[in-house]
């Protein structure tokens, strides 16, 4: 069977019982799917196999505390007024960004989706940055784990009998 169509019957064999989880004994401590979903596309993104697992493991949990960084540094900036956000916005974006010479965070894109993860769960739950980091972290590393799951899943249901 082609790798395509082994890949789309196992990640839609494994996302019931993943979406299940999150919306079920996961949602009590506020896991996101959504995020999950983040981290599942990331390790894909970042090239699937055992190096993609660790860089999006490794930048999206990087963009996560970052962008925990920036909420609460903008709190400090009250000062500012209507500058404090994007003041503090555009630092994370540039801390992101030049913490790519370091060879462990230089897949940028996977360190803004994980900034992006934890500024859309504050923003659409009202919560404090450190109480949204540990389910964010979560949600994301749970979701490389699960891209990686599927990456196996479906090269094995690709190869002959």
């Amino acid at each position: 069977m082609p790798l395509l169509t082994a890949l789309a019957i196992a990640i839609g064999i494994i996302a019931v019982p993943v979406i299940w989880i999150f919306l079920g004994p996961l949602a009590p401590f506020q896991f996101q799917i959504w995020q999950c979903f983040l981290g599942w596309g990331c390790f894909y993104h970042c090239g699937g196999k055992a190096a993609g697992l660790k860089t999006t493991i490794i930048c999206t949990v990087f963009g996560a505390f970052i962008g925990a960084l920036v909420v609460i540094s903008a709190g400090y900036l009250g000062f500012m007024g209507s500058l404090a956000v994007p003041v503090a916005g555009a630092v994370g974006a540039a801390i992101i960004v030049l913490a790519a010479y370091i060879p462990l965070l230089s897949a940028i894109p996977a360190s803004v989706y994980g900034f992006a993860a934890i500024a859309a769960f504050i923003l659409l739950k009202g919560a404090a940055p450190l109480e949204a980091l540990p389910p964010t972290v979560g949600s994301l590393v749970i979701g490389a784990l699960v891209g990686w799951f599927s990456e196996l899943a479906g090269a094995r249901l690709a190869k002959p009998v």
